[in-house]
């Protein structure tokens, strides 16, 4: 397997969401009568259920306390992130805002600096507290380092959800500086779900699933204000990511009879994308940047990455993508722009409709196709007047 690549080294070949496109059905659905529906376990083998499988990333330009009320009220959630702004600033307006007017040759300092402010507990309290009040769903997110003291008290506020986030994640994780995460323990003590992330392999998804996670989200560098990619040389495009960690959850779930989701996080800004997420194998979706151009986001148009603030050697950058319209409007429209970035869940239900599956779970059996083309192919105008699918 793999292609020569020198003297004694092969390497795999692999592909990302611009390089396969969805083959159409033999029978198609009213996309009106598809289900979207996206279920994450619970210890006692119900399900939190939500009306789509689509979720926004622990970004502090894209979800605070507002957005994350909307989100879930629209059917989907949002997740807060508690290292970031939300939780070092009892107001936090005035450092987005600070972060937002910055000139592009200094805001990693600033944004470095922003993030020094200590993170004060009470207001991981007073976060999750805001969005059970609201109705929603609390979902928050940490690094592995900070998992068990700010999990205690996010499972003592009523979270619903926790989210163990970090660059690449792995069940075994060797140092003598610091104690790593017992994760089988941690999500043992835990009464609500965790998911972990992030993974891009077959034998590490797997074993993360052994440890009692809820859900793994696959993806490392992809996301449009990540730079680990360039920073590190790390990643694997998320196509064959999403493949590989679909295997082995249908692996995990043929020795277990447990089935823990997967969750495509980061590369996706069209509804093209979600699509074929869904399809290479997916459960669900996590997206920064399409959310970050609602005008309910935190960021204004704003969003960077959660390593950004890192003091030495930062792997992610300030992007700016704009307003373009309403958080439900991205969601399920009426799409104002032609490039696919609004009417996310049109897209899904649409695309369900167009290769006949009534479920998310049919879809990822849609016939997957190489085409390094589809998106230029007769698309000559289009890239020349820079619209529809001529856009980046």
């Amino acid at each position: 397997m793999g292609m020569w690549i020198g003297r004694n080294r092969k390497a795999r070949v692999t592909y990302g969401f611009d390089e396969i496109a969805l083959v159409p059905g033999e029978v198609t659905i009213n996309p009106n009568e598809v289900d979207t529906t996206f279920k994450i376990p619970r210890k006692d083998g119900s399900f939190f259920n939500l009306k789509i499988p689509i979720i926004a990333s622990a970004m502090d330009g894209v979800t605070d306390v507002r957005f994350c009320i909307e989100m879930g009220k629209l059917g989907g959630l949002g997740v807060i992130n508690l290292e970031g702004i939300q939780t070092r600033y009892e107001n936090p307006t005035e450092v987005l805002e600070t972060i937002v007017k910055a000139g592009k040759d200094e805001v990693t300092v600033l944004i470095q600096k922003a993030y020094l402010e200590p993170i004060k507990e009470e207001l991981i309290a007073k976060r999750i507290i805001e969005l059970k009040k609201a109705g929603v769903l609390a979902a928050v997110s940490s690094i592995p380092q900070k998992a068990e003291r700010f999990g205690a008290i996010a499972q003592e506020a009523g979270a619903d959800i926790f989210v163990v986030q970090s660059t690449v994640s792995t069940v075994r994780h060797i140092s003598t500086e610091y104690k790593s995460l017992e994760l089988a323990d941690f999500c043992k003590r835990m009464s609500m779900p965790v998911l972990v992330g992030n993974a891009v392999t077959h034998d590490v998804t797997y074993q993360l699933m052994g440890c009692g996670v809820a859900g793994v989200l696959i993806g490392v560098g992809p996301g449009a204000a990540c730079t680990s990619r360039g920073v590190l040389g790390l990643g694997v495009p998320q196509v064959t990511a999403t493949v590989d960690c679909a295997a082995a959850r249908d692996h995990y779930f043929k020795q277990t009879s447990r089935y823990v989701p997967i969750i495509t996080d980061g590369g996706m800004s069209k509804g093209g994308d979600v699509c074929k997420a869904l399809a290479c194998g997916s459960d669900a979706v996590m997206v920064g940047s399409a959310f970050a151009r609602a005008k309910e986001a935190p960021g204004k148009g704003n969003h960077w990455g959660m390593a950004t603030p890192h003091a030495n050697l930062p792997r992610g950058t300030r992007i700016k993508v704009g307003v373009t319209g309403s958080l439900k409007q991205i969601l399920y429209g009426p799409a104002d722009v032609d490039d696919g970035s609004q009417n996310l869940v049109g897209a899904i239900t649409t695309c369900m409709g167009n290769v006949g599956a009534a479920s998310i779970r049919e879809f990822q059996e849609t016939e997957i196709i190489i085409a390094p083309s589809i998106k230029t192919e007769g698309k000559l105008f289009q890239t020349v007047q820079s619209v529809g699918m001529g856009t980046r």
